[in-house]
């Protein structure tokens, strides 16, 4: 007989099998969280959380990417699905979502975790749900997810090394995505997140080594709650920095790279255009990889100031990778 779950007794189902089953059955289909979180006034302390669960793999991870006192901290937590695959818990990190869409409880054990918390997230815009992404090399998938994301407001404490230290109203997004991302085989995508007083702009755009557009979408959303005004066009122009910030090689590795820098534009539906420059630091470190996450201090062109996280990550890449790190990859 087949293996019942807790969340079998709910509304959840989508193919005529019990949970965890999936339509796809792939190593690495994954049901993510994110959690983006940094201060709203500059560069500072900053903490990046990821919880997922695996259906083929049979497992739940957390990533934990900690930027403390201008250092960066990580730390891998896992467990197996056992009889309970769906509470999002690992190890000493555990979300609870309080009320969908809209407050989102963190927390890590600061006893097991190199960075103990406990944070809430409060919205303070709509979710934006963006269409289904796929890229294929032949006939084999490496990218095929659903995805949405929000901005909101995070407060609580965190600490390290013995010291608490308090959150207070701080910016950031959250996101949850579902479905096949096998990143080590992506030549390239680009997430941001900007964070401004009047919403946030949300970016979710995939690129080929050679710089051909696999995908964009996005929005800007207002923290009045407002609805979303979708992003129908995107061009970019960022290099990396070192560590005295100016432009800098990424080579094969991105040794001698620690930051990020440039310009954005982003096309709204009805054709304005907004311009942002930013400039910021490699808070999250993605390794063999490729890139990471940067904690970012922006502009726009009418003259808005905030603070985001840009991620930028891949394996090959025309301009940002130029050494390529994997064999096989898309388009084939």
């Amino acid at each position: 007989m087949p293996r019942l779950t807790a969340a079998d007794e709910l509304f959840v189902h989508q193919i005529p099998e019990p949970l965890p089953n999936v339509a796809v059955r792939h190593e690495h289909w994954r049901d993510s969280y994110y959690f983006g979180i940094h201060p709203r006034d500059g560069i500072g302390d900053a903490i990046v959380l990821t919880l997922a669960h695996y259906p083929q793999r049979e497992m739940l991870d957390s990533h934990e990417f900690s930027f403390i006192d201008g250092q960066r901290i990580f730390a891998h937590f896992t467990r197996p699905y056992g009889d309970d695959p769906h509470t999002p818990v690992v190890g000493p990190i555990s979300v609870e979502i309080v009320e969908p869409y809209r407050t989102v409880r963190l927390r890590a054990d600061a006893a097991a975790a190199p960075v103990g918390f406990d944070i809430t997230f409060t919205a303070r815009t709509q979710a934006y749900g963006l269409r289904r992404g796929t890229m294929k090399r032949g006939d084999e998938l490496i990218w095929d997810q659903s995805h949405f994301f929000q901005s909101g407001s995070y407060s609580g404490s965190y600490s390290h090394q013995g010291v608490t230290r308090r959150i207070d109203n701080w910016w950031g997004q959250r996101d949850h995505s579902w479905g096949i991302r096998d990143h080590a085989r992506c030549p390239m995508w680009l997430w941001l997140a900007i964070q401004l007083p009047d919403g946030m702009f949300g970016v979710w755009h995939w690129e080929y080594a050679n710089g051909a557009r696999v995908f964009t979408d996005g929005c800007y959303a207002p923290a009045d709650g407002g609805p979303p005004t979708p992003i129908v066009d995107f061009r970019h122009d960022l290099h990396w920095t070192g560590r005295d910030g100016t432009p800098a090689d990424y080579g094969r590795d991105g040794t001698d790279t620690h930051g990020l820098a440039g310009r954005v534009e982003l096309v709204l539906e009805g054709g304005r255009t907004v311009v942002v420059d930013g400039e910021g630091t490699r808070c999250a470190a993605y390794g063999p990889f490729g890139g990471g996450q940067h904690q970012m201090r922006v502009r726009t062109d009418d003259g808005r100031a905030g603070t985001a996280i840009y991620e930028l990550t891949g394996t090959h890449h025309h301009r940002y990778f130029p050494i390529a790190r994997a064999e096989k990859l898309p388009p084939g």
